[in-house]
């Protein structure tokens, strides 16, 4: 990772043992035991670049508040070891992309692919979140407490997703792997060959997809059901959802299925 080069991205607010600074940064690996256990960003006179880079650094503090992101895109992308990062207001394009282990909190909306490929830990988002949240995401959990737009968890590949309000057509468009959690109503086209994505949905559905259909909720759904509701903080009662997975008709292509594609 190159040297941060301005002292713009030193924390403005650290814990009174500790200042943490970005000379420090540069030049020290400081033992664990003196790395301040929190500190700010401010936004106005830190760049993306300057934040994202600190947040990487071995040396970064274990838990992180970012105030002022005034919609700036890609904040907190590429994080990779477990640090816990609290966003205090809306955010652009792509936040929290790439994420491994770190828990990231958006306390506001998510621009597009917020938690866009991500590996592992936890995504929060307090708001509502724009198209394609989660796309191609192999792991970790998405939590977005309002409504999704459109393809939400497109291309899924085992990330879980829980959305506390409704979703946009075209959601789990392509969904691989992973589970996809809606307590309220899904848009049109749910599902559109669907792989192995398994999809629970508490409200209406305005249609299926291709290659997607309902399915038995059986007693090991209910349980996997809850579990991801626990996860995600929501109390509601897993049996007033309902499955949807995939037909498995369009795994492999074939002449008569052209018009399904």
């Amino acid at each position: 990772m190159a040297p941060l080069t301005s002292t713009d991205a030193s924390p403005i607010s650290s814990t009174p043992e500790t200042t943490m600074t970005t000379e420090t940064l540069r030049t020290e690996t400081l033992p664990t035991d003196t790395l301040p256990a929190t500190a700010t960003y401010d936004l106005d006179v830190t760049t993306t670049r300057e934040l994202n880079a600190a947040l990487q650094a071995t040396e970064a503090p274990a838990a992180v508040t970012v105030t002022n992101p005034q919609g700036k895109h890609a904040l907190a992308c590429g994080l990779d070891r477990p640090i816990d990062v609290r966003i205090e207001g809306h955010v652009g394009y792509y936040a929290a992309g790439m994420n491994k282990h770190a828990t990231v909190t958006v306390a506001g909306n998510a621009g597009v692919g917020v938690a866009e490929n991500m590996m592992s830990g936890t995504v929060r988002v307090i708001g509502d979140a724009s198209q394609s949240a989660g796309a191609t995401a192999h792991g970790g959990l998405l939590v977005i407490e309002g409504n999704a737009a459109a393809r939400c968890g497109i291309s899924m590949k085992g990330v879980d997703i829980v959305v506390g309000g409704s979703i946009g057509h075209m959601s789990a468009f392509m969904g691989q792997a992973g589970r996809l959690v809606v307590l309220g109503d899904a848009g049109e086209a749910l599902g559109d060959s669907l792989y192995e994505t398994r999809i629970y949905v508490r409200g209406t559905v305005a249609s299926l997809g291709a290659d997607c259909v309902k399915k038995e909720m059986r007693p090991e759904h209910l349980e996997e059901l809850r579990e991801l509701l626990r996860a995600a903080g929501f109390d509601a009662d897993p049996a007033e959802f309902t499955r949807y997975g995939s037909a498995r008709g369009l795994y492999h292509f074939h002449v008569d299925n052209a018009s399904a594609y």
